[in-house]
């Protein structure tokens, strides 16, 4: 699992670049389109068909609500907005371009949340 923000943030932008390149998008040589993290790069088990990493060493737990955190494939209920859109409601409700408008605005969104973290310029309530 990443150990500390830099290398969350790291994480985050990479798989932005993958989800910007295209990575996600149906080559028209799968049956299927791709799983969102499972079938990515950042996956710990990517291309590994042993799939020798237990999903609790991946980084992206840390997103995942610890109701879900024991699922079968947890990465699946990474929470992309605050009115409970999970990864899994997407492969539900959503058309292939719905869901990667919503992964990019999660990566996005959690890119500009730690970078402000890490300059200190995260917002701060206000005082009364």
């Amino acid at each position: 699992m990443a150990s500390n923000h830099e290398d969350v943030l790291q994480l985050l932008k990479a798989e932005l670049k993958f989800l910007e390149a295209g990575g996600y998008r149906d080559s028209g040589r799968a049956w299927r389109r791709r799983y969102i993290f499972e079938e990515s790069p950042s996956c710990p088990n990517y291309s590994d068909l042993a799939r020798a990493h237990q999903c609790t060493e991946c980084w992206l737990m840390q997103f995942v609500p610890a109701v879900y955190q024991d699922e079968q494939v947890p990465c699946r209920f990474v929470q992309l907005s605050s009115n409970g859109v999970s990864v899994d409601s997407l492969y539900r409700c959503a058309t292939a371009k719905e869901t990667e408008e919503a992964l990019s605005k999660w990566l996005h969104d959690r890119i500009n949340q730690l970078e402000a973290e890490r300059s200190g310029t995260a917002s701060l309530p206000v005082p009364d």
